[in-house]
């Protein structure tokens, strides 16, 4: 990829040999990683599980994603086993990682690459632009991290780093396209190496709530450190969120079995298993019950997402299901790990109990 002018940040350039030099002696071990010895001996990373580390850590931190990452590789070692595997299967190894768009669009991106590439997964990024699921970001990370393509790749951790080296004035999102010219300027012919170092040096060294800059290889040049590293990125003002109610029923019968249905093909946590719920309104609703049963009050819960917080009351009964809720099915409490069930209706069943 061609390099661009730096519109909008003119300011000096990054020691890239520095950082790379630190990265040799300090790049984090990820299962996912080729270190940067066995890289410069020829060992390219698999661009298969970087694509699927990248897409995992979305919006969610290392820590949880390692297990996830172990269990979807040893299930499906190469992009044609994923694409293969039913997304119900994937769904359900998928549920606790939450995002789960991500997971329908992971199992679309692998059916494409087998279709469109013979299962051979690209790595430039005009190629991975042209799969689903893939922006921007993550096609940049994965042909620089496994072809060191010459393509600036900006994250929130390196989004940090440069803030702070720049002492950015503004709220990273106002300028996130001159932070992306300035990066494609800075990018050595160790693209991926430096890719991956600028993110390690965001995550070990210039953290959310610390600097180590007496460690930083960048320390010389930057202007955060001559005052207060930690003023940067400066936040940008955040939006009220908004307030949604429900009802949630945890359904039992004689065996104490749940009664489970699937949520809407399209949509929020399309797809995925729930027990039944009255519609998410911006009021709180007195209770209509799917059916007469002697119901019990738990405990209510909240959960967070992106874009509004949703409070549930939760109500329990043991009944049989009348004929028109039929299109669900029972299951043992036992077996409840082994269902789609995402974060929200874990705490619902939690509420319960299970």
């Amino acid at each position: 990829m061609p390099k661009s002018p730096a519109r909008q940040i003119d300011a000096a350039p990054l020691d890239a040999a520095a950082v790379l030099q630190w990265y040799d002696r300090n790049a984090r071990d990820l299962p996912w990683r080729v270190p940067p010895a066995d890289r410069a001996r020829g060992i390219a990373p698999d661009p298969y599980r970087i694509w699927l580390s990248e897409v995992m850590l979305q919006q969610t931190t290392i820590a949880a994603v390692r297990s996830y990452y172990a269990r979807f590789t040893a299930l499906w070692p190469s992009v044609a086993d994923l694409a293969a595997a039913p997304l119900d299967r994937v769904l359900v190894e998928w549920a606790g990682l939450g995002y789960y768009a991500r997971a329908r669009n992971l199992h679309a991106c692998a059916r494409a690459v087998v279709e469109r590439h013979g299962g051979v997964f690209p790595t430039r990024s005009a190629e991975l632009l042209a799969l689903p699921g893939i922006g921007a970001y993550t096609a940049a990370a994965i042909a620089a991290i496994t072809g060191d393509e010459e393509v600036a790749v900006l994250d929130g951790n390196v989004e940090r780093v440069l803030a702070r080296y720049l002492a950015l004035p503004v709220p990273v999102r106002e300028a996130k396209e001159g932070l992306r010219a300035y990066l494609q300027e800075q990018v050595p012919q160790r693209a991926g190496d430096f890719a991956q170092a600028m993110m390690d040096l965001g995550a070990t060294i210039c953290a959310p709530r610390s600097a180590l800059c007496m460690l930083c290889p960048l320390q010389p040049g930057c202007l955060g450190t001559r005052a207060d590293p930690l003023v940067y990125p400066v936040k940008a003002a955040k939006p009220e969120r908004p307030v949604r109610f429900g009802h949630a029923f945890v359904i039992r019968d004689r065996d104490g079995d749940i009664y489970l249905r699937r949520r809407p093909e399209k949509g929020l946590l399309a797809r995925m298993a729930e027990t039944p719920t009255t519609p998410w309104t911006d009021e709180a609703l007195p209770v209509v019950f799917p059916f007469a049963a002697d119901w019990r009050a738990l405990m209510p819960i909240t959960h967070v997402f992106t874009h509004f917080r949703l409070e549930l009351s939760v109500w329990t009964a043991e009944a049989p299901v009348p004929a028109d809720l039929a299109e669900g099915w029972w299951a043992a409490p036992e077996g409840l790990d082994d269902e789609a069930l995402p974060s929200l209706f874990r705490k619902v069943l939690a509420s319960a109990g299970l």
